[in-house]
């Protein structure tokens, strides 16, 4: 009876959230002489973060609160809860790790596989938490990380985009709504994106470079928004970049409008540089923003768990 109980306590959702061991390792920008600053974003640090729990990894949508608590989904049906820490104006570790099942409408965990792929994750100004879903493409409001994810209306086609292609980046902007992007194929064909509530969406079009594909957006407190692309070659391994849609262009965009966004940032070699899947922004009490971009790591040993940090104290052009 006692070991009945233990099993029973030992499975439960509460032990499932209790802190989990990691280890995170501060890392240099890139190699000897890289610069401090990459165009307006000023190097603030980066971890290599690790755990003795093989759950940890997979990284695909990132929050980060102005008290540095950090909200993130992984395609592999979790939630990952965590405080960075943060001293002066550098990111120097990480703690209270913590690992919870996302849950479906009735509140079982959802199923490692096709329905767990959560690669984009946003939070709406009532302070639910969006997560849009790749493989079987939809999108669940949740009101905390321990709560079922109940049905929000995704824009109309989501359903149809491809199994590894869909919907990677998911943000809310400053006037309430949602901005969605697909992740597509590589080439440059623009992606189709959204603008809208779940009243209803504007459908639109997301400008790439070939090669280049989006992961994430986060909204920025001007109504505009930054996208994270990521390339990947054999010879060139993976580069990231930064991707600015200023508030003008987004309150001005109509139905199948081009959204043209540009560079404001590159993170390649020789700089540190993984599959970078996630990007947060965070008001900065000294003002300005601080920039937050992790890597998934595949679960694969060469890759990484990336985080770096940014500050952001230039106007964006």
């Amino acid at each position: 009876m006692h070991l009945l109980l233990a099993l029973l306590l030992l499975l439960s959702p509460a032990a499932c959230a209790q802190p989990t061991p990691l280890r995170a390792t501060p890392l240099p920008l890139a190699a000897e002489n890289a610069p401090e600053r990459i165009g307006p974003l000023r190097f603030a640090g980066a971890l290599h973060i690790t755990s003795s729990d093989r759950r940890f990894g997979g990284i695909s949508g990132l929050l980060v609160d102005a008290d540095f608590a950090l909200t993130a989904v992984t395609d592999t049906g979790l939630w990952v809860r965590a405080r960075l820490v943060i001293e002066g104006d550098r990111l120097e570790g990480i703690d209270s790790l913590a690992l919870l099942p996302i849950r479906d409408g009735t509140g079982q965990p959802l199923p490692r596989g096709l329905m767990a792929d959560a690669e984009s994750l946003a939070r709406l100004p009532d302070g639910r938490l969006l997560v849009g879903f790749e493989r079987w493409a939809r999108i669940r409001a949740f009101a905390a990380p321990e709560a079922p994810g109940l049905f929000f209306q995704a824009p109309p086609g989501v359903e149809q985009l491809p199994a590894n292609e869909g919907l990677e980046s998911l943000t809310a902007l400053a006037d309430g709504r949602l901005l969605a992007i697909e992740e597509g194929l590589n080439g440059g064909a623009p992606r189709r994106a959204w603008l809208g509530t779940a009243e209803g969406w504007t459908a639109l079009r997301y400008a790439v470079e070939n090669g280049w594909r989006p992961t994430d957006a986060a909204g920025l407190p001007d109504g505009g928004a930054l996208v994270l692309e990521r390339r990947f070659s054999v010879l060139g391994g993976f580069a990231g970049r930064v991707m600015h849609l200023p508030a003008a262009l987004l309150r001005r965009a109509h139905a199948d409008s081009l959204l043209a966004p540009h560079e404001i940032a590159r993170v390649e070699p020789p700089l540190l540089s993984d599959n970078f899947e996630a990007i947060a922004v965070t008001p900065r009490a000294g003002g300005g923003l601080w920039v937050f971009i992790a890597s998934d790591d595949n679960f694969h040993q060469l890759q990484r768990t990336l985080l770096l940090a940014f500050v952001l104290d230039q106007p964006l052009p």
